[in-house]
């Protein structure tokens, strides 16, 4: 199915079927091979490789391997000892020894001319570039967010999406589970009445601009800390950024602040408001180092405030209880939703009653599946842009990048989304953008 062959391997095989019917020689083909008795035959597989499958990629590389449409050939990681893990992963479970393994992208990207698409989950400096450098060699590309690291980033990604005609998901996965569906139907449909205020889950803001004190790089092999950095600006090796769930995460050379959590729920207050293809236009700076509280207005004049606080415990009142929750009220009620919740909580048991029938219309309207690596998926096959496409994930982290800026230059900040640009404000100007080390100014 490789898009990147002028004869693809599916008119390939068909041309080989009807040689093989002048021929007339008996052959005895696997049911398999031809699709039968539920199999996918190889030809309509998504052939697909892997870079920087750690973490939160392990969990989507686990998804993957059991999608019958899928075939995951090849992985591309900076630690050895995490492309040779997933390696062992990916041949048990096809029962064979035939997973690559590359530490450099870039090899990856032209060795494996039999690639359909790609799953990058590095570090986030890396989501945009690797991510421009795919599409650039024809394939399609799931990355996991944030996927972006600048306001610069996102335009250039989607310029080279279309330009390419790829298929772009980013892992903004909520956009795709039920209960975070429904909450934003509720909001959207009108059900809540008139909405005024969204809230939005944040971590506390941290982008640090100090240095660890260096430490002996560990050989190439065994760990590429210049591959590591990628476009990030050079700094000494130390163990330390490498720790937990990603100590580099609150440096600002390496992470992206409010965007770190935000990718997950301003995305879904977009949603809710029905403003994914635009972003909100004033940043009010709430006096403090967190941005907890910081507000976000959008043209419509309904406000999504940053919640870094935490969550109340049972009983209590407050916005949600657990991760990445989003709270929307409206004149006639709200509905708040976070992770782990059986069911998204509203103001009256009324709001859940069409639970089912709102999700199946939805269902029936969009075509989507709720599920959303397969919404990626069926995009390879079909080339419809997926729900979390490149406009979705740029416009969606603009907001997050210029509510950074606001945070950075601790003051308001007025955003035009149609121009991209901070009207008559040169000094927020500067920052939509972020210098690549060399050579990765893809």
């Amino acid at each position: 199915m490789s898009n990147r062959n002028k004869l693809n391997r599916r008119q390939f095989l068909a041309g080989a079927a009807k040689a093989g019917a002048v021929l007339a020689a008996p052959l005895i083909v696997p049911a398999s091979v031809l699709g039968r008795g539920g199999a996918v035959a190889p030809s309509e597989r998504i052939v697909m490789g892997g870079i920087g499958v750690g973490g939160r990629g392990g969990y989507d590389l686990g998804i993957l391997l059991q999608e019958a449409g899928v075939q995951f050939v090849a992985v591309c990681d900076v630690k050895q000892a995490r492309r040779e893990a997933v390696k062992q992963q990916v041949d048990q479970a096809y029962g064979n020894r035939d997973c690559a393994t590359f530490r450099d992208l870039r090899e990856l990207i032209a060795q494996r001319t039999d690639l359909d698409a790609v799953l990058i989950a590095t570090g986030d400096r890396w989501h945009t570039p690797a991510s421009i450098m795919a599409m650039k060699a024809g394939l399609d590309v799931f990355c996991e967010k944030p996927s972006s690291m600048s306001v610069a980033e996102g335009q250039e990604l989607v310029a080279v999406a279309r330009r390419y005609g790829r298929v772009f998901q980013s892992g903004m996965q909520r956009l795709s589970e039920a209960n975070f569906v429904y909450a934003d139907l509720l909001a959207r449909t009108g059900r809540l009445g008139k909405l005024h205020t969204v809230y939005a889950h944040q971590l506390k803001f941290q982008m640090k601009t100090d240095w660890l004190p260096a430490e002996p790089e560990p050989e190439p092999e065994e760990f590429d800390w210049n591959l590591w950095l990628g476009p990030a600006a050079w700094r000494p090796y130390n163990s330390a950024y490498l720790r937990g769930c990603g100590a580099w995460l609150d440096y600002h050379d390496f992470g992206t602040g409010v965007a770190g959590w935000g990718s997950h729920t301003i995305c879904q207050c977009q949603s809710a408001l029905g403003a994914l293809t635009t972003s909100a236009v004033e940043y009010v700076y709430p006096g403090n180092d967190d941005a907890d509280g910081l507000v976000c207005r959008f043209a419509n004049g309904v406000k999504m405030v940053l919640n870094a606080q935490g969550w109340p415990k049972a009983g209590e009142p407050g916005m949600w209880r657990g991760s990445c929750g989003v709270r929307y009220e409206g004149s006639e009620g709200w509905v708040a939703i976070a992770d782990g919740y059986p069911r998204p909580e509203v103001s009256s048991p009324a709001l859940l009653r069409e639970f089912d029938s709102l999700l199946h219309d939805y269902q029936a309207q969009t075509n989507r599946p709720l599920h959303h690596i397969r919404d990626f998926l069926e995009g390879v096959r079909s080339r419809r842009p997926g729900i979390a496409n490149e406009v979705v994930m740029h416009r969606t982290m603009s907001t997050n990048h210029v509510a950074n800026i606001c945070m950075l230059l601790r003051r308001n900040v007025t955003w035009d989304p149609v121009k991209e640009e901070f009207p008559g404000d040169a000094e927020a100007n500067r920052m939509r953008s972020r210098a690549r080390r060399e050579p990765w100014r893809v």
